[in-house]
């Protein structure tokens, strides 16, 4: 499915770059029996309004059945990446080394599953954080189900 989100990816960063807005993310997923294709926009300096995912979900339309990337019946989502975007590629961290992040797990550490701490380094196999008390933590890419921006929601 990589594959499939590259290829659409790549296809419709020329349509809509054009317009002021950046594809941060493409997710091709199947949940339950229903397909989903996300397109996760960005604009500079700005957040993205309703009338943004219509401008762009407007323009890529059409486009996107021209193409035909996708032979199954899906249901097509544009939408802002949120506060807490995921960080799904190494342009992602790459982008959020130094800012707050959480890490989910597959398996606990130290009885836990999620982590918060600051994006320090990364490499093909690990994610090191440096967590609020200043201990630096490595964890294993196979054993981390998500990654995403840290927001925090009481302040």
């Amino acid at each position: 499915m990589a594959n499939i989100e590259e290829k659409i990816e790549t296809r419709l960063s020329g349509i809509i770059e054009p317009l002021g807005y950046k594809i941060y993310d493409v997710q091709y997923a199947k949940e339950g029996k229903d397909y989903f294709l996300r397109i996760f926009i960005e604009k500079e300096d700005s957040e993205i309004t309703l009338d943004d995912c219509e401008k762009v979900n407007n323009a890529i339309t059409d486009i996107l059945d021209e193409e035909n990337f996708i032979k199954e019946q899906y249901f097509l989502e544009v939408s802002s990446t949120g506060v807490e975007k995921l960080i799904r590629k190494e342009k992602h961290l790459e982008e959020n080394v130094g800012e707050l992040i959480t890490v989910k797990l597959f398996k606990p550490i130290d009885g836990l599953k999620e982590y918060v701490g600051e994006l320090k380094a990364f490499d093909e196999n690990t994610v090191d954080i440096k967590l609020e008390n200043e201990e630096v933590v490595s964890f294993e890419r196979k054993n981390i189900s998500q990654i995403k921006k840290y927001y925090d929601w009481n302040n």
